[in-house]
């Protein structure tokens, strides 16, 4: 079915429980939600020599779970950042920074000597060969087990989120994440995780798929696509179905593989998988799914011919896609305000996104899409 546009307005945000590990559940006062991960500095030079000639490089905060900690604050949703970084006047002003997006900074270990740094052409993609990781021997990448009061930590938070980068460092961090994990579960805490497969991290002989099923297996919510959850998780790829090269082949893979990911680990209770193709010759076209209550949840077709930065996006996917379950909005509206915070990201440079709530909601308005 076609449309133009979709009538969507923004839902109330509903109450919750301080400790309410349950996706439907309710409670009384709003309690955070906490991202894990490591926190870098991005520097993005263009893709010829005249960031040397001038002495200009743009300089971002980066990482996958910072990201999201900074939609969401900026969404409203209460968040707690938790990462490793040296006690440096440069730490000092990323916590600052982030102290001016909302974001509560206590559960930050000082530990270590030197902050994660990574280095990518503007306008690329992290996924591709052209991003250079120098986080060797970073704060984060130290971390070792018994470091974090996870117990202190995780007080009265309702939602923990990583991603599968932490665990791509090293066995430490695979050993801290599982640590993490335990004691969220205990709590009743709900969990997810974000499949992000970075093949240049993986370099200490585990294949991810030896690892994120460990670690997985506490999760609640999974996010990803088809592709990672093969890499990742070792969900089989139909090629078949992928041979047709469909939107409804695809969208018939994603059924198929959440059904697949709940079947392997029992408690998880929703499954996001997003597609994102390159449009000649220099666009874009995104949708997503999510599988929830044995049902298969749609979005909205985006399509764009130019995009500015691809950086961000799957991580703004993920904190709409939290926004809308913190507060209990429907499976449709859910994952279609997910496609499109992500959608809108390809459009803001750097790896935060400024879209105010209302800004996705318009970008679904202002889109045509087919279902």
């Amino acid at each position: 079915m076609d449309k133009k546009t979709k009538d969507i307005g923004v839902e109330s945000l509903s109450k919750v429980s301080p400790n309410g590990g349950d996706l439907e559940g309710a409670g009384a006062g709003p309690a955070p939600v906490l991202c894990f991960g490591e926190v870098m500095l991005r520097l993005s030079p263009p893709s010829d020599t005249s960031w040397l000639h001038n002495h200009n490089i743009h300089i971002n905060l980066a990482g996958a779970e910072c990201n999201v900690a900074v939609a969401l604050a900026k969404w409203n949703i209460p968040v707690k950042y938790c990462t490793a970084l040296p006690d440096n006047p440069v730490s000092a002003n990323i916590i600052q920074y982030l102290h001016e997006k909302s974001i509560d900074t206590s559960a930050v270990c000082f530990s270590g000597s030197r902050v994660g740094l990574l280095y990518i052409q503007q306008g690329t993609d992290l996924k591709h060969g052209g991003v250079i990781y120098d986080r060797k021997y970073s704060s984060f990448g130290e971390l070792m087990p018994g470091m974090i009061d996870w117990d202190e930590v995780l007080k009265n938070v309702r939602w923990f989120h990583f991603s599968a980068i932490n665990p791509a460092l090293g066995e430490n961090t695979v050993a801290v994440c599982r640590e993490a994990l335990i004691a969220a579960q205990k709590k009743g805490i709900t969990i997810s995780v974000d499949l992000n497969y970075r093949a240049k991290l993986w370099q200490y002989g585990k294949h991810p798929s030896d690892v994120m099923p460990g670690l997985a297996e506490y999760c609640n919510v999974i996010m990803g696509n088809i592709w990672s959850a093969n890499m990742l998780l070792g969900i089989p790829l139909d090629q078949a179905l992928l041979a047709q090269n469909s939107k409804e082949a695809f969208l018939q893979h994603a059924k198929k593989t959440s059904e697949a990911i709940q079947e392997k680990f029992s408690a998880c209770k929703k499954v996001a998988c997003t597609f994102r193709f390159d449009k000649a010759p220099a666009g874009i076209k995104y949708y997503a799914t999510l599988y929830s209550h044995s049902n298969l949840y749609i979005s909205g077709e985006f399509e764009a011919d130019n995009i500015l930065d691809k950086i961000g996006s799957g991580d703004c996917f993920m904190a709409a896609l939290i926004y809308g379950e913190y507060n209990n909005h429907t499976p449709e509206n859910v994952i279609e305000y997910a496609a499109a915070a992500a959608f809108g990201k390809l459009q803001e440079q750097g790896d935060f996104t400024d879209h105010s709530i209302n800004d996705i909601y318009k970008i679904i308005k202002d889109h045509a899409y087919t279902v």
